[in-house]
């Protein structure tokens, strides 16, 4: 059986004498930077009260929810036995494992926060947040393939690739599919629905669409990625990755119907 060979990219993009930058580091800065620049300007087209440096801040308020969050849902959904056995390694981030749904709890939490500290509405902010967050995801995916990790299941697609730590047989290369899928397609759907100005008038509903989109695009995925060896299939055959989508999918309906029904109960019988 022969697959195309993995490309020979080293995951050290910059090194300057002791100090090397990962492609996975530079992935993390251009998701933030660039769905930053794009939060701030859907915040223009669509004023929705948050001027340009409370964007700045909010930055920062996802960058660590996103860090801490992803880290400690690795470690909690993940590899809890292993962790606590090594509790000085918890904090070891550049060793590997972070939890995309770990990083999106961490960014509810940091996202409460600073809403409560502006006095506008969570959900607003939510929806500008999940408006650019395909965007993180999409580089996030194209440096797990850069670093050779996270691959897929075996095949005998013609696209199939023999990854050099993952063994002879080629394998579907699912952050590709990934990328495509939790990043530029969500985005895309995503850009539809905030084009419209009706959606920025029912707090919760972009944020809701987010959630369910990622709930299905990643539990798609999973059909192709082969599960971490530590965990293995689970319960019915799923993966964590499908477990955990599945509550996801449960608020992002909850969240859609919540908006949707608030907007027509402000309309009304007789109103406009």
């Amino acid at each position: 059986m022969t697959g195309l060979t993995f490309p020979d990219i080293d995951p050290v993009a910059i090194a300057i004498g002791p100090i090397a930058i990962r492609w996975y580091a530079l992935a993390y800065i251009a998701g933030l930077l660039i769905g930053w620049r794009y939060v701030v300007g859907l915040t223009r087209r669509h004023a929705l009260g948050l001027d340009e440096r409370s964007i700045d801040d909010l930055l920062v308020w996802v960058a660590f929810g996103v860090i801490l969050g992803g880290r400690f849902g690795y470690v909690l959904f993940y590899r809890p036995d292993y962790y606590a056995q090594h509790l000085l390694e918890i904090p070891m981030v550049w060793k590997g494992g972070m939890s995309f749904h770990g990083g999106l709890l961490g960014v509810a939490v940091s996202l409460a926060l600073f809403a409560r500290t502006k006095g506008v509405n969570p959900l607003t902010v939510g929806d500008l947040v999940a408006a650019a967050a395909p965007i993180g995801l999409f580089f996030g995916r194209i440096a797990n393939f850069i670093n050779g990790e996270l691959w897929g299941r075996p095949t005998d697609v013609p696209w199939g690739m023999i990854f050099p730590m993952a063994g002879p047989e080629p394998r579907h290369p699912s952050q590709i599919y990934e990328a495509l899928l939790e990043g530029l397609l969500l985005f895309v759907v995503l850009w539809f629905i905030a084009r419209r100005r009706e959606t920025w008038a029912r707090p919760g509903l972009l944020a809701g669409y987010f959630l369910m989109g990622y709930a299905i695009t990643r539990s798609i995925a999973e059909l192709f990625r082969m599960p971490d060896a530590f965990l293995g299939f689970l319960a019915a055959g799923l993966t964590m990755g499908q477990l955990l989508s599945l509550p996801m999918f449960l608020i992002g309906v909850y969240l859609v119907l919540r908006a949707r029904g608030r907007a027509d109960a402000a309309t009304g019988p007789g109103r406009e």
